[in-house]
Formats: structure tokens, C-alpha cells, sequence
């Protein structure tokens, strides 16, 4: 089964992001499950390298990482943020409208946060 994950908010402030990795991260490590996450609007965020955050609390970054399968990124938001590639987490990479397009024909399921 094949689940994309389309995040839009910020990775803090509230915990839409953050449970959405959550349960992202969960349904992965399930026999049978591939996920596939796409971050756009202030979801960008949650895929920036460096994160720092008190002890204690989630860390977005590590989050995204520990979700694996395919993450992409949206470039045009990246752009308005000033985000560049080589600020991203490992694994996570730019990527276009087109493609999340093609994840979307392609996925079983879509779960949108």
C-alpha cells in the first residue's frame, strides 16, 4: 500500500506537522507500507538541517529523517523561504508540482495535514 503524506504547516506552533511525521513514521514501519511525504507552504520548514530546540522537545528535522521514503520538498516554496538544497535534512530534496502530481496518481491513499 502506498500513502503520500501532503504537509502545508509550519513545524511549529502547532502540531499539525509534527503529527503528521508521527504517524508517517509509524505507518512506514508497517509489512506491506511505502510512504512518500511532499512538504509545501511552511511545511518547508520542517526539512531544514540545524534545527535547534530545547531539550525535550521534537526536533522536525530529525523527524523528516527518521520518516524515510521518498521527501520531497516544494521548490517554488523553498524559493519564497530562502531555503536552499544544501540547508535541507539528508533525504529530503527539492522537488516540483509535477512530481507530487505523479505521487498523487500513484498513491493508494492521500492524507493531507
Amino acid at each position: 500500500m502506498q500513502t503520500l503524506f501532503i504537509l502545508n504547516d509550519a513545524p511549529y506552533g502547532n502540531e499539525r506537522s509534527y503529527n503528521a511525521l508521527r504517524l508517517a513514521k509509524a505507518l512506514g514501519k508497517r509489512d506491506g507500507e511505502s510512504v512518500r511525504l511532499f512538504l509545501m507552504g511552511d511545511a518547508v520548514a520542517c526539512a531544514k538541517a540545524g534545527q535547534k530546540v530545547p531539550d525535550g522537545y521534537y526536533n522536525a528535522g530529525d523527524m523528516v529523517r527518521m520518516v524515510g521514503g521518498d521527501v520531497g520538498l516544494c521548490g517554488t516554496c523553498l524559493d519564497a523561504r530562502g531555503i536552499k538544497a544544501d540547508d535541507l535534512v539528508e533525504g529530503a530534496r527539492r522537488s516540483t508540482l509535477a512530481e507530487l502530481a505523479a505521487w498523487t496518481a500513484e498513491a493508494d491513499k492521500v492524507l493531507i495535514f
